[in-house]
């Protein structure tokens, strides 16, 4: 599967007033879980930018600073997305994990989560501070609702989704979802 691939740096924060303004000033996105009952989670923004400014980016990434590789999966421009902190599955290595995730599960998702209006894989190409993530999936809807409630196509696809995450990827190690949206 060809894809669009960008590099970036991301910052993770739990920091929201940060997050968006270090966007605002940067360029780039903040996805942000507005959600307050959610401040148990590792982090609850993640700001993506194409920078050469490192510690004006630090001021928001206390959580984590990575470098990334942005895949489009499915183009779009989703209102709300799911976001996955990924760790790798503990028999395989952060390649094999990360070819897995790109070549065999990004089809699967596709066909599984036909609501999902856009789908991008946060590839991690290097941590510069923080949790060893192997990357961040970004799976966009057009509404909460359909995120929340039409994920999945049916039973089967959950089954299968489920099955094949826990090939590649940690799920003792990788946390639970961000709800975010995105913030120019």
């Amino acid at each position: 599967m060809s894809t669009p691939h960008s590099l970036y740096i991301a910052g993770a924060t739990n920091n929201l007033e940060t997050a968006l303004s270090i966007t605002a000033r940067l360029g780039g996105t903040a996805y942000i879980d507005a959600r307050s009952a959610y401040d148990h989670l590792p982090f609850r923004a993640l700001v993506t930018v194409t920078t050469d400014d490192l510690e004006d980016l630090e001021s928001c990434s206390e959580r984590g600073l990575y470098v990334i590789c942005q895949r489009v999966i499915k183009p779009g421009n989703a209102k709300v997305f799911g976001l996955f902190p990924m760790v790798h599955h503990p028999d395989m290595t952060h390649v094999e994990s990360d070819s897995h995730w790109r070549d065999k599960h990004a089809p699967l998702a596709l066909e599984h989560h036909p609501h999902m209006t856009q789908y991008l894989q946060l590839s991690v190409i290097h941590t510069i501070s923080g949790q060893p993530y192997d990357g961040f999936a970004m799976c966009g809807f057009e509404t909460e609702d359909d995120l929340r409630n039409r994920f999945y196509i049916s039973q089967e696809g959950v089954d299968i989704i489920a099955k094949d995450v826990s090939t590649f990827a940690d799920l003792k190690k990788s946390p639970t979802r961000l709800i975010a949206t995105p913030a120019p």
